[in-house]
């Protein structure tokens, strides 16, 4: 089986190639996409994402950069593939590319779906208060995460402290153990399970107030919020508040007394600003 890979990194590239080398699939080119939406500008830290994954990218491995979705289509014809195999990919699929190799596509999510469909499922489980997540692969349609779920896991603890390395090799552990099982079905001809549309949810970018603490929410909301932007930005950042007089970015909290800590009245109690920066 001939298949395309699709990523947002060097590391997600290797991981789809890795499984696909090892149960006897051939990996014959990588896209990667370099803006959010097609036809739209180049984000920041494209070029630095685009040259990890040219260096670890294997000799004799195209590297597709579509700049639309015509484009994408047209080029997936190109190869003479089986299949799409996707891990982090931005756009929808249109039927045109969805329909250029012989068994479609199926993507990677890290969600037990249908819940938390769309680009955030992680951050949306912290944001709230999610004990854990899961893994699904699915088969891809023109929506997006609404396909038949090929396999899925569920049951990946989220720390209080969620560190995205950590997170991330764990979540990457059940990919690869994962992996092997939806391609077999592919090869089958499964379609897989029909998601639930009564049970689904949309994990979207977060709102522009997100970004601010009103502290006349509760304090479990108000901890969830800067666990959720303190993860999206590996620790380097969180949302702005007042505290103390002071305007600062909150980049931890606690729930519980913490010595040195600067305590904040919420809506039903204190919460405990421990670290944050002058904004």
């Amino acid at each position: 089986m001939r298949v395309i890979l699709v990523s947002y990194s060097a590391q997600g590239f290797a991981l789809l190639h890795r499984v696909c080398e090892r149960t006897g699939r051939t990996p014959v080119a990588y896209v990667h996409a370099r803006s959010l939406r097609p036809a739209g500008p180049t984000r920041s830290g494209a070029g630095q994402v685009a040259g990890e994954i040219v260096d670890g990218i294997p000799p004799g491995i195209d590297l597709i950069l579509p700049g639309n979705k015509k484009a994408l289509a047209e080029t997936l014809c190109l190869y003479g593939a089986d299949l799409v195999v996707c891990y982090g990919f931005p756009w929808k699929f249109p039927a045109s590319a969805l329909a250029a190799t012989r068994y479609g596509a199926v993507n990677v999510h890290t969600s037990t779906l249908p819940k938390y469909r769309g680009p955030l499922p992680v951050h949306w489980a912290i944001r709230n208060g999610d004990p854990d997540i899961g893994v699904s692969i699915h088969r891809m349609d023109e929506e997006f995460d609404s396909g038949g779920i090929l396999v899925q896991e569920s049951g990946i603890a989220l720390a209080d402290d969620v560190i995205p390395d950590q997170l991330w090799s764990v979540v990457d552990t059940c990919i690869e153990r994962l992996l092997p099982a939806a391609l077999d079905h592919v090869a089958d001809g499964f379609p897989g399970t029909a998601q639930r549309e009564d049970q689904a949810s949309y994990a979207g970018w977060m709102e522009p107030g997100f970004s601010y603490v009103d502290w006349n929410h509760t304090r479990s909301r108000i901890h969830n919020q800067v666990r959720a932007l303190r993860f999206g930005s590996s620790g380097r950042s969180g949302p702005i508040a007042d505290v103390a007089g002071e305007r600062v970015r909150v980049l931890r909290t606690s729930v519980d007394p913490v010595g040195g800590a600067v305590a904040v009245r919420c809506a039903d109690g204190p919460l405990w600003v421990v670290e944050s920066l002058p904004e």
